[in-house]
C-alpha cells in the first residue's frame, strides 16, 4: 500500500455524473479526485499537466472523445503512458474494444458501483486491470459474430500449464486476487505468469488475452472455456 492516495481525474461530459463520480470516489479510503474534465480535450490537457495516477473516461464525450484521449495519454506512441480506465453506460458499446486497444487498463459500466470502481482505480494504480466479467463474455461474443481473418500463431515459447490455467481464469473475467484465490498460489505470483503470458502472446491488456484463448479454441462462445491441450493430471 502506498502512504498517499490514488490520484484521479473523471472526465465526463455530464456534470451530474462528474459530480457523482467524485461524490463516490472521494469518499474511498485511499482515492483523492484531483481534477474533472467535461470533454476528451480538456482531459488531456489536465492529465498531461497534473499526471494523476488514474484517468478515469467517459467512452461518449463530444468533440474528442474517451477513445481519442486513451490514445493521447496511454497508446503506443505515448512515451510516458497515464493509466487509463474507461466507463460508460453501454456495455455493447462499439468503442470500447477502440478504447481497450488504445491503451486502456481498465473497462467498467456506469452502474458498477462504489466498491467495484474502487477496486478497478486501484488496480490500474498498482498496474494490474480490472474489466467486469460481463464485458469480456461480450466482447468475446462480438468476437464469436465478427471471425478472426485467420487463427492466431502461437507463441514461439509454449505456455506453461500454469500459464494456461492462468489463460483460463483471465479469459473468465477473474481479477488476480480473485485467481490468488482460485488457484491457491500468492498474488506475486499471479502478476508474475500474466506478465509472461502477455509477453508470449504479444497481448496489451486481459481482454486481448480473452479474444487470444477464444480464438485459438481455449475458450468456446457461450461456454466454460476449455483447454485443448491440457494434459490430463495424474491423481494418486
Amino acid at each position: 500500500m502506498t502512504d498517499h492516495p490514488v490520484r484521479v481525474l473523471v472526465a465526463d461530459d455530464q456534470e451530474i455524473v462528474r459530480t457523482g463520480l467524485r461524490l463516490i470516489l472521494d469518499a474511498q479510503p485511499g482515492i483523492e479526485v484531483v481534477g474533472e474534465a467535461a470533454d476528451g480535450r480538456q482531459a488531456i490537457a489536465l492529465a498531461q499537466r497534473l499526471r494523476p495516477d488514474v484517468c478515469l473516461l467517459d467512452i461518449r464525450m463530444p468533440g474528442t472523445d474517451g477513445v481519442e484521449a486513451t490514445r493521447a495519454l496511454a497508446g503506443p506512441s505515448v512515451e510516458d503512458p497515464l493509466a487509463v480506465v474507461v466507463i460508460t453506460t453501454f456495455d455493447l458499446d462499439e468503442y470500447v474494444y477502440a478504447a481497450l486497444q488504445a491503451g486502456a487498463r481498465g473497462f467498467l459500466l456506469k452502474d458498477a458501483g462504489p466498491t467495484l470502481l474502487a477496486q478497478a482505480v486501484h488496480a490500474a494504480a498498482s498496474g494490474d486491470a480490472l474489466i467486469a466479467p460481463s464485458v469480456t463474455a461480450r466482447l468475446l461474443g462480438a468476437f464469436a459474430n465478427a471471425g478472426p481473418a485467420s487463427p492466431p500463431a502461437q507463441p514461439l515459447d509454449p505456455l506453461t500449464d500454469r500459464e494456461e490455467q492462468i489463460l483460463l481464469t483471465v479469459a473468465r473475467g477473474r481479477t488476480n486476487g480473485e485467481i490468488a484465490d482460485d488457484l491457491h498460489i500468492s498474488l506475486s505470483t499471479v502478476k508474475t505468469h500474466v506478465a509472461s503470458l502477455m509477453t508470449k502472446i504479444d497481448a496489451r491488456n486481459r481482454v486481448e488475452i480473452a479474444i487470444w484463448a477464444f480464438a485459438t479454441g481455449r475458450v468456446t462462445h457461450g461456454s466454460e472455456p476449455v483447454g485443448p491441450r491440457r494434459r490430463p493430471r495424474r491423481r494418486r
